[in-house]
């Protein structure tokens, strides 16, 4: 096995050992990236060479014995999170020539702990899209399959971790971001419960359902990981004071007595195909056989999922991406007087469906139609939030899809909107809901292809989530 195919764990136990350096763990990931990334195009910055100095200031601190934590871990970071020094477009032109001075918080705590920023993946431009093809830095290809899609938006982050071009990622989800592309790529990927994690240092999308978390090998490693990023931070009033619980720990507790709540809508929707569904009743079967409580319950509110997160989505994305101009950084185009100094910028700045959302989010949020659209569209979420609450008072957790289907080629949905739209019906509820929610492998289609196995938790109850993710990874 190369030393960019170990796990986490595997690498923190190699590098304790000294089986290995770091300089050589961060050298076997960059050249993957190297021989890789070109067809893939998982990263848009490779950070070469300060990577490899890291690795040597890591390999100092074993020999010191003040290694922490991931003192020597090299981890990619999605292009729409704030890296010190490192060039951060979020995958727009608009941002092409950005570089934070600052790193995000969740990032920073990673840094601290040692890890090795190997650099930026590529995205959909701001976190618009599901398949990864809405980045101007040109589409992530699936590792699995190059004629696939990587999904979105976090697809670069989930293809450098299903290629071994990096030990993990950190990404972020908004409605499905992390999770569609876990799905599609056979790896494990985390949304949090909104507040577990800070915001700090993440181009904002939708500001009330944009979280960060990772993206890992193994249920075993997103433990570890989540472990040091979450956690209450005074620059993000959203975060929560609640005690992060020792994840890694927690997973070793029993699951035996847990109630499996399984939504019939899941089930029932458009587009589901027969394998996923096939693949995901096995699972299900699996915890029947072993004595656990399988209850079918109702969200349903489910089918106006949707249609509120288009609406509350675009709102808050034509507010937030008000500041980009062209003035400070990015694409600027001087032709003519200052509004078309704005107007031509952002133009030239933002692909299409960036401008999309903000058009249809300045127009609900308009006078004459706040109440009718995002008004309404708000009042609908508290529906569906009660939803989850109802739920939860039956069952522990749920258990569903990721996604109707499995990846999908490059370029097959890219003009058809409304069907890529329609398509995240199975993980926007949670996010609306602003519960913790996973996806891991559940095995794959004929065509070899991986489909993905979605759990769902109540609110601040990632340990639970993880304990059962964690049960199912190893049956």
């Amino acid at each position: 096995m190369n030393l960019n195919e170990l796990t986490l764990t595997q690498a923190m136990a190699g590098l304790k050992n000294k089986e290995f350096t770091a300089v050589d763990l961060t050298k076997s990931c960059l050249a993957r990236i190297r021989e890789r990334n070109p067809e893939i195009n998982a990263f848009i910055t490779v950070c070469e060479e300060t990577a490899l100095t890291e690795a040597e200031m890591a390999d100092e601190m074993f020999a010191k014995q003040e290694n922490k934590l991931f003192t020597g871990i090299p981890f990619a970071v999605k292009d729409a999170i704030c890296t010190k020094g490192v060039r951060s477009t979020g995958a727009a032109k608009i941002l092409d020539n950005y570089v934070p001075p600052f790193d995000a918080t969740v990032i920073k705590k990673l840094r601290d702990q040692g890890a090795v920023l190997l650099g930026k993946n590529n995205c959909d431009t701001f976190g618009h899209g599901a398949s990864n093809e809405n980045s101007m830095y040109g589409p992530v290809r699936n590792p699995i399959d190059l004629s696939k899609v990587a999904g979105g938006s976090s697809g670069g982050s989930a293809a450098a971790v299903a290629d071994h071009q990096c030990i993990f990622a950190i990404a972020e989800d908004t409605g499905g971001s992390i999770r569609e592309p876990a799905s599609f790529c056979g790896i494990v990927g985390l949304r949090p419960s909104y507040g577990r994690n800070s915001r700090y240092g993440i181009m904002p999308m939708a500001s009330s359902l944009d979280v960060v978390g990772p993206m890992t090998k193994t249920v075993e490693d997103m433990a570890l990981v989540m472990g040091s990023m979450a956690g209450i931070d005074e620059k993000d009033a959203t975060t929560v004071p609640d005690a992060v619980p020792d994840y890694a720990v927690m997973l070793n507790n029993k699951v035996e007595g847990l109630r499996i709540g399984v939504p019939k809508e899941y089930f029932e929707v458009d587009g589901l195909s027969d394998e996923v569904k096939v693949r995901v009743e096995e699972k299900i079967n699996i915890l029947r056989s072993q004595g656990f409580t399988i209850k079918e319950v109702s969200l349903p509110y489910t089918k106006y999922a949707v249609a509120v997160y288009y609406i509350l989505v675009p709102s808050e994305d034509s507010s937030n991406l008000a500041r980009l101009d062209g003035i400070r950084y990015g694409k600027r185009i001087t032709d003519g007087d200052l509004y078309n100094l704005y107007a031509m910028s952002r133009q030239a700045g933002f692909p299409e469906e960036v401008k999309r959302r903000i058009l249809i989010g300045t127009y609900a949020l308009s006078a004459g139609y706040y109440d009718a659209y995002y008004k309404k569209a708000q009042q609908v979420r508290t529906l569906i939030k009660q939803d989850f609450d109802k739920v939860f008072t039956e069952v522990d957790v749920l258990l569903a899809p990721t996604f109707p289907s499995t990846a999908f080629g490059v370029g097959e949905k890219i003009n058809d909107v409304m069907a890529m739209y329609l398509s995240d019906i199975l993980l926007v509820p949670s996010a609306i809901a602003g519960v913790p929610s996973i996806s891991m492998p559940a095995g794959n289609s004929v065509s070899g292809l991986p489909i993905g196995l979605q759990i769902i938790g109540p609110r601040m109850k990632e340990e639970v989530v993880l304990n059962l993710a964690n049960h199912l990874f190893k049956n």
